[in-house]
């Protein structure tokens, strides 16, 4: 009995090669972070090249200017240099508005304390972060505001020089209602150009701040006059102790 043929073994039918999983679709979570986080990034990079721009450049206008032009039909405004401001105007603007403007980074910790002390923000903002609203920001009380003021000052502190802020300060402050700047202030109180102010129109000018459209140089009220007083004794002390050295050649 011879043994019948093996019969071939049947191959093992081969299986169809599983379709690779499509990819999961990115969270729109993670989307929108990142397109917040290029936003943001955007934003970061365009307020640095304006703070590095107007280092060296006047600022042609602010978003406050725009909209008391828009207001009133126009405004008053003219730039000038630090050298054609009298010194005893910077003097007085420092005395006025932050004393010790030599010897902060940006911020008057011993002010900011004080201000939270008695529950107010009265006399905490110093004129570096006045400048950076007045340059850079709106005006108002959100804390959006506050929190850009924050971010951009210690930026603005350290790529321009204390002259340099004091400069633009003086040049975009308001000194009456659509009143911009030191030499149109000078001009429309007293007819004078800002090189030749005397120390006590520097000190009025500097005394409506930061309450111009209440406040008049030209036409004191006597909580003016009582202010004006105490600028120019300020302005002189400032000058006396050293104060000032930062900003006068």
């Amino acid at each position: 009995m011879t043994d019948s043929p093996e019969k071939p073994k049947a191959k093992p039918k081969k299986t169809a090669a599983k379709a690779a999983p499509t990819p999961v679709a990115q969270p729109l979570r993670r989307r929108v972070l990142r397109w917040a986080g290029r936003i943001a990034g955007g934003i970061a990079g365009l307020y640095l090249l304006l703070i590095l721009l107007f280092s060296f450049l006047p600022p042609p206008i602010n978003f406050y200017q725009l909209g008391e032009s828009f207001r009133l039909g126009g405004i008053e405004k003219d730039w000038v240099p630090m050298e054609d401001i009298a010194p005893v105007m910077a003097r007085a603007a420092v005395a006025a508005e932050d004393a010790n403007y030599c010897l902060h980074w940006g911020f008057d910790m011993a002010a900011i304390r004080e201000a939270v002390a008695e529950g107010s923000n009265r006399g905490a903002s110093t004129i570096s972060q006045q400048t950076v609203k007045n340059v850079f920001l709106w005006h108002g009380r959100s804390w959006a505001r506050k929190a850009a003021e924050a971010a951009l000052t210690p930026v603005v502190e350290t790529l321009w020089s204390k002259r340099r802020i004091l400069e633009v300060y003086l040049n975009v402050a308001e000194f009456d209602e659509g009143v911009f700047g030191v030499q149109a202030a000078a001009q429309h109180h007293f007819g004078v150009d800002a090189r030749d102010l005397t120390p006590t129109q520097a000190a009025r000018l500097a005394a409506v701040l930061p309450d111009p459209k209440n406040r008049s140089a030209s036409n004191p009220s006597n909580f003016v006059r009582q202010r004006t007083r105490a600028i120019l004794s300020g302005a002189e002390t400032i000058a006396a102790d050293g104060r000032a050295a930062c900003f006068q050649e």
